[in-house]
């Protein structure tokens, strides 16, 4: 099986952070069930310096670096988005290495996951890792074992959220929030933020930083902070859920004191740093780690991987079967229900998948941290560290 990871373009990528993350992917991959190894990319550049089609010049020249090492491949290194790339990085990814290499490699196609639908991507990808959140924090809020041990109401519904980072993760993620009727009363970016106790629209805010590039003037909540000085701030008022979904650090020995959220949801790479972890541990404020929480992103990945060896969509076989059964079920009973007799979509395959495969790593993280009296992060480290040694064992390896 392949390696998997993203491809970063930030101004500060360097090597010793590649290494960190694909080690974090080993993890994340392992904690998930899913059957790849750990591997990260990136350039380090600031990708809102430089022309569309630059990048793609960028991207490409990249793509044929690696490819010319045989490091990338559907069967051995499949690169996806990150921090300061997307679905269109990946198109220029694939389109490069199937000009190389596509007609002799049946499953270029596979070469990356998170790629736009026409070129293989798969229905549910933009948003997998927002909606990943999601499940794997509502889930955890619906346990009543992890409500009375720290003290809270079961149930999303009414719950507030401050999201740190507004890109792909963090929109999702407090649209799925939103949706669910819990109230986003803080949005913080890293130029400027906005808090309203009462609750945000988060797809109303979207709107408006994506097109002013800041929340300066946003007319629709209670506070605006036009500057990242005082907008940082926004991070450090009480709520009941704080979802950093930005880079890693954010959360440090410097500002850890200054945070009054009730749950640590981290919906980024490495957020919160080990000092900072300690201090939680110690106030009693439960942290999902990322490497279980934000797995969502390669969960949906590896569906899309196996889409492009299949070279079919999810589902597509067996739903005009699926059709005439619902059909005939309805018939026999009587009754009549148009969501029913049409099937699953490729989207609701994907979505229900998702919802299994969270709900079920995150509630396997939380016992176990319940069972050896550990938190959640060591927890999981140790669910997925001892799925690793395991492998190596099976094999007669050392380790």
């Amino acid at each position: 099986m392949p390696c998997k990871g993203g491809v970063r373009y930030a101004p500060d990528v360097d090597v010793q952070e590649v290494q960190a993350l694909a080690s974090l992917m080993t993890f994340k991959m392992a904690v998930a069930d899913i059957p790849f190894g750990g591997a990260k990319g990136g350039i380090r550049l600031d990708p809102r310096k430089y022309s569309k089609a630059e990048l793609d010049r960028i991207t490409r020249r990249y793509t044929i670096a690696l490819a010319k090492k045989g490091i990338i491949g559907p069967a051995i290194d499949v690169p996806a988005p990150d921090m300061g790339t997307n679905a269109q990085t990946m198109a220029w990814m694939v389109d490069t290495y199937n000009t190389l290499y596509g007609t002799r490699d049946i499953n270029s196609s596979a070469l990356v996951t998170g790629k736009p639908l026409p070129l293989g991507g798969i229905d549910g990808r933009t948003e997998a890792t927002g909606l990943g959140v999601f499940y794997g924090t509502r889930v955890l809020f619906e346990n009543e074992s992890f409500c009375k041990k720290y003290s809270l109401t079961k149930g999303i519904k009414g719950k507030s959220m401050i999201i740190q980072g507004l890109g792909n993760v963090g929109y999702w993620a407090a649209k799925f929030f939103f949706d669910a009727e819990a109230k986003v009363t803080g949005i913080v970016e890293y130029n400027s933020s906005i808090y309203d106790p009462k609750g945000l629209n988060p797809d109303d805010a979207f709107k408006h930083f994506r097109a002013k590039g800041s929340f300066a003037g946003y007319p629709n909540a209670a506070e605006v902070y036009p500057d990242a000085n005082s907008g940082i701030e926004v991070m450090y008022k009480e709520c009941d859920i704080l979802i950093p979904a930005a880079k890693e650090n954010v959360i440090t020995k410097d500002n850890v004191d200054k945070i009054k959220c009730k749950v640590l949801a981290e919906a980024a790479n490495g957020p919160t740093t080990f000092f900072a972890q300690q201090v939680f541990d110690k106030r009693g404020i439960p942290v999902i780690p990322d490497f279980a929480l934000n797995s969502g992103g390669v969960t949906v990945s590896y569906f899309e991987w196996l889409k492009g060896l299949q070279h079919s969509k999810l589902g597509r076989v067996m739903k005009s079967w699926e059709q005439k059964s619902r059909k005939e079920l309805l018939r026999l009973l009587g009754k009549e229900s148009p969501i029913a007799e049409r099937g699953p979509e490729e989207k609701d395959i994907v979505y229900t998948a998702l919802e299994e495969i969270m709900s079920e790593t995150i509630l396997e993280v939380y016992e176990l941290s319940v069972k050896m009296n550990l938190s959640m992060r060591i927890a999981g480290f140790v669910k997925a560290i001892n799925k690793v040694v395991k492998c190596y064992e099976e094999t007669n390896y050392d380790v």
